[in-house]
């Protein structure tokens, strides 16, 4: 359950585009950067604070990729499979992070909500493929060793 505290970041964000209908695509963006992902009760929220229908508000979350209605970690990991990724051998790095992290093809986020592993087609750095972002900063020429090493300096950062 969100509580009214949290609820004020969400009137901001909202207030900062005017309520206007226009906004929901951008309204919804900042709502999940703050809470990395779209809680359906800020989106129940949002249609009414907006006088949007609730259908509207859901068909907009769900039909752009960008927006989770699921819990992602606090470090997104994205790893390219697209053609000269997947070519340079993406998927033992994407087998490696699944192991370290505990994840599989249908569970993306670690138990402590500090990871989240997605697959995507094109992160749009070929040349420095294999490719992998972390919350959006890029890691090129990646191999499974290199990101087992990036895993445990994120969790050692963590742990300071």
């Amino acid at each position: 359950m969100i509580e009214s505290y949290q609820l004020e970041k969400v009137d901001e964000i909202i207030a900062k585009y005017q309520k206007k209908r226009s906004a929901l695509i951008a309204i919804l963006q900042e709502i999940q950067k703050e809470y990395r992902y779209l809680p359906e009760e800020v989106l129940m929220y949002v249609s009414t604070t907006m006088n949007v229908s609730p259908a509207k508000v859901f068909s907009v979350a769900t039909f752009y990729e960008n927006f989770s209605m699921e819990p992602k970690g606090k470090y997104v990991i994205k790893i390219c499979d697209g053609t000269a990724c997947h070519v340079r051998k993406s998927i033992p790095i994407l087998n490696a992070l699944r192991t370290e992290l505990g994840l599989s093809a249908e569970k993306h986020t670690t138990d402590d909500f500090l990871f989240t592993v997605e697959t995507v087609s094109c992160l749009g750095a070929c040349g420095l493929a294999p490719v992998i972002t972390v919350n959006d900063k890029v890691y090129a020429k990646m191999t499974p060793e290199s990101t087992g090493k990036l895993i445990k300096e994120i969790r050692e950062a963590e742990k300071q």
